[in-house]
């Protein structure tokens, strides 16, 4: 393939965790830097769609990881789509553009924000996974076109491979761009992407800025987060203050770390709960909440996003693919469950943004919404309990449909044994009132 900005056998430099370094600034006073992120002008707690997603190449295969971080009302679900046959000169509805369709498209399975075409992640019937971050660089910002989800999800529906899937990714920037807005709350929010794009046999680190990018290829572990990362692209393209608050280079140090330690399913989904080193709990800073560490609580002052989904794919070279996914909010207390591309499952009606018991997603607010208020007293109630499951899947992974039924009523226990506990809400008092005012939008009880 050829890479324009870096040559195909070029090392970018980085620093260990692959971070480009630039020098950090000194904040300017909240009010003009919450101006200068959001085109609101205010300052409460601007969304900031923020993600983290690793890869790790080995001999037998290749695991994937992401966190998918967004605003804390909305709402991700699982969605299947067969593989499927079109007529010349169809067309297709992105979120925001036309463009035309494909002869033919992959089955595909995605975990998708309610109220967007594409995807934040998933995987295809031919062994290609992906994942997308929000990347702030200095290049315009366009109103209208394809949105970073959306060629998510047009890479696992067109690539039969991970490098096809990043063709198709580059050639349809070319053809259409990105842009649009991305947010649910704030609905102007845009961002360029970055993606890692993985089979069986490797993966690859594609980043952007407008219609240009460049592609890495990986070899053995690399993360990702809301920072540019590839030597010159990113030293030309990045926005230093955006990509400063988002925390992406505390939390890509923080994945690529524990991604060069990893050997199995399991460490990786303990990477996507963690709070941080040394920490058992989230952290919250005044300005962007638990925006530190790769297990995303919302409830900053300036910027705010929230862990509402996760997925880790074991991609086996000779074997079948397994991913497993959480279906709803903050990995640190939900719990990991097997799921199969060709095995569609009915989990109900698709959420929205208000609070639904029909929906998985809004179920697990009540268990979630409700432990973060002391997780120290409440997560012993169900975690180990949690984690046994979890274990014990990992050795012989049940099918999909039992999964989901032995998890809902898990859940069901859960939530009864948490919220009959009474406990003192020991977050910060801004936190406490982010909080509310979420819940009270969504009409969580």
């Amino acid at each position: 393939m050829q890479v324009p900005g870096v040559a195909s056998d070029e090392a970018p430099w980085r620093c260990a965790c692959h971070c480009v370094l630039t020098p950090l600034p000194i904040f300017p006073m909240p009010h003009t830097l919450a101006s200068s992120l959001c085109r609101r002008g205010d300052t409460e707690g601007c969304a900031f769609e923020m993600c983290d997603t690793v890869v790790i190449v080995g001999q037998d295969g290749v695991l994937f990881a992401k966190n998918s971080d967004r605003d804390p009302n909305e709402a991700q679900f699982l969605d299947w789509q067969p593989r499927r046959t079109y007529p010349q000169g169809t067309s297709l509805k992105c979120t925001w553009i036309e463009i035309p369709q494909a002869a033919e498209t992959h089955a595909v399975l995605l975990s998708r924000p309610f109220w967007i075409w594409g995807a934040e992640m998933g995987a295809n019937e031919r062994g290609v996974v992906i994942g997308n971050e929000a990347v702030f660089t200095r290049q315009p910002y366009a109103k209208s076109g394809l949105t970073g989800m959306d060629l998510v999800r047009l890479g696992l529906e067109r690539g039969d491979t991970a490098e096809r899937a990043c063709e198709v990714i580059t050639q349809l920037l070319a053809d259409h761009g990105q842009g649009g807005g991305c947010g649910l709350e704030h609905r102007r929010f845009t961002y360029h992407n970055s993606f890692i794009v993985a089979d069986r046999g490797g993966a690859f680190v594609l980043e952007t800025a407008g219609r240009e990018w460049v592609v890495e290829k990986v070899r053995g572990a690399r993360a990702i987060s809301n920072g540019l990362t590839i030597r010159g692209f990113a030293d030309k393209h990045s926005d230093w203050l955006k990509t400063r608050v988002s925390a992406s280079r505390a939390r890509q140090c923080r994945t690529q770390e524990l991604a060069e330690k990893a050997t199995g399913v399991a460490d990786l989904f303990a990477l996507l709960r963690d709070h941080g080193r040394g920490r058992r709990e989230p952290h919250y800073a005044w300005i962007n909440g638990g925006l530190n560490a790769p297990c995303v609580h919302a409830g900053g002052m300036v910027a705010s996003s929230q862990t509402t989904a996760s997925w880790v794919s074991q991609l086996r070279r000779g074997g079948e693919d397994v991913h497993w996914v959480t279906g709803t909010a903050a990995p640190c207390v939900s719990l990991f469950k097997p799921v199969q591309v060709s095995e569609p499952l009915d989990l109900g009606p698709a959420p929205t943004d208000a609070a639904d018991d029909r929906t998985l997603w809004w179920r697990h607010e009540r268990l979630h919404r409700a432990v973060m208020r002391n997780p120290t007293e409440l997560r012993p109630l169900f975690i180990p309990e949690r984690d046994r499951v979890e274990a014990r899947w990992l050795g012989n992974p049940p099918r999909g449909p039992e999964a989901f039924v032995i998890g809902d009523e898990l859940l069901k226990k859960w939530t009864e044994a948490v919220r009959s506990r009474p406990v003192t809400d020991v977050r910060p008092v801004w936190v406490r009132r982010y909080w509310t005012r979420q819940s009270r939008r969504a009409g969580v009880a």
